[in-house]
């Protein structure tokens, strides 16, 4: 037994650290892309049924858009973390290390689902408001949210094991728990809101029998295909490791969690403008997030790679790994954005057909895509930071899309032009973010010293 785990581990080395980069980024990045591809897609596949609906029911999407936002923001700063610890204990060659890491993460991450869903269900109301409900929006997010605040834990614990796979090396398997919980969600929304005509609330009761799925089949991947394991008696009771892992995965958590932060002040100062700028902005958001994941997952490809080659002072792949992980972001981001700024009328349309609805969004995404062309100057060297346990730097980096950039921008265009300012507020935050992270870029890949 021990001999069969010291060649997996050995194995495992030879691969994280003789691939040629280009390869293994790639093979680590697509199944990722994919994933996160068909979950955009199974959001924008809410956003369409429900929008048959009519504007307020499909504001009620932009609104759950920022609570699941929440959600995520916790599992990625647990998964990113004990994902990092794990890639970090398996270049050491130390499994019973990378178990405690992950078992950690995992049950905590559960825990704190069920804490945020009970708070959640009790003060559902409130929530919903103060997230940018609407009055007319509000029995829709009532409905919607109930569901999605239901599955919180499964949620939660799904990110966790996911990005532990990943950072394991074995993205496709995290992939087909992610996408086959996607393609069922597709599938239920038409079963649900068109042949059993249960509206909004079909649209939550499908994403939470989704996500329910994925976590069983990612649950079942993990014990069969992973190094590490997942056990109650290896959850640590030593506060230095869950300490550890959040501070790695903060710069995770800043990222989602000023996301939802910012998504929330945005229906707030959207609110005013009426129901269908609500709507509007949310298919932009959705659309946008659409694009975003390719930049991501192509990032989330390279993070085991940089974790691991860091670890194992392999200096000069982390490097070239991280200017490959750049142009091939940009490439795929490109075959996206450029579409989606082409036929921005025809994008809209398929979502919302109202008049008004489809003269805010349409000049938003436009902006928007520009906007995302420079998502590959950012996200790469955001997660290099975190991904070699630097997460100071990492977390100033992440404070800059949807915190030091985004919200000036978008409470002083929105003073300035009204409606307008919100429309080119993300992009140009975008931008900026892209154009600040240049000199992290230059001053990594000159630096020579890394004691």
């Amino acid at each position: 037994m021990s001999e069969n785990v010291g060649k997996d581990s050995q194995a495992y080395y030879d691969k994280m650290t003789k691939t040629p980069l280009a390869k293994l980024i790639i093979t680590l990045g697509i199944p990722t892309t994919i994933s996160m591809l068909v979950t955009s897609i199974y959001n924008m596949a809410d956003t369409y049924f429900v929008g048959t609906l009519g504007e307020s029911a499909q504001g009620a999407t932009g609104i759950l858009f920022t609570l699941q936002a929440i959600i995520q923001a916790v599992a990625f700063m647990l998964g990113q973390g004990s994902g990092t610890m794990v890639s970090k204990a398996l270049a050491d060659k130390d499994q019973k290390e990378a178990s405690e890491y992950v078992s950690t993460a995992f049950f905590t991450g559960v825990g704190m689902g069920v804490v945020l869903m009970v708070g959640g269900l009790l003060f559902l109301t409130p929530f919903m408001r103060l997230l940018g409900s609407t009055e007319t929006i509000l029995p829709y997010a009532r409905q919607y949210g109930i569901c999605v605040l239901a599955s919180c834990p499964f949620t939660i614990g799904s990110f966790v094991l996911n990005n532990n796979l990943r950072y394991e090396g074995k993205a496709f398997y995290a992939m087909i728990g992610l996408v086959t919980g996607g393609v069922l969600n597709i599938f239920g929304d038409y079963m649900l809101i068109r042949i059993f005509s249960l509206g909004v609330l079909g649209a939550g009761i499908s994403t939470a029998v989704s996500q329910f799925i994925s976590f069983l089949i990612l649950l079942y991947f993990f014990r069969k295909m992973a190094q590490s394991s997942i056990r109650v008696s290896l959850f640590s009771r030593r506060a230095e490791v869950l300490l550890t892992i959040s501070r790695v995965g903060f710069p995770a958590l800043i990222r989602q969690g000023l996301s939802s932060a910012s998504s929330g002040l945005l229906n707030n100062l959207t609110r005013p403008y009426g129901d269908a700028a609500i709507a509007a902005m949310s298919v932009v958001n959705r659309f946008s997030a659409f694009v975003m994941c390719v930049g991501l997952g192509i990032g989330q490809g390279y993070q085991p790679v940089a974790s691991f080659n860091y670890q194992a002072k392999e200096y000069k792949r982390v490097k070239r790994g991280l200017l490959i992980t750049m142009g091939v972001g940009m490439a795929f981001i490109s075959c996206l954005a450029v579409p989606g700024l082409l036929f921005s009328q025809q994008i809209v349309y398929l979502f919302q057909k109202s008049g008004e609805v489809m003269a805010i969004g349409v000049f938003a995404l436009r902006c928007a895509c520009v906007g995302v062309m420079f998502l590959p100057l950012s996200v790469p060297v955001n997660m290099l930071f975190q991904s070699i346990r630097k997460p100071a730097v990492s977390s100033f980096l992440s404070l800059l899309r949807s915190g030091l950039m985004f919200i000036p921008t978008l409470l002083i265009t929105t003073r300035l032009w009204g409606l307008l300012g919100i429309q080119i507020s993300q992009p140009l935050a975008d931008v900026l973010t892209g154009l600040a992270s240049v000199p992290f870029t230059v001053v990594f890949l000159r630096k020579k010293d890394f004691t």
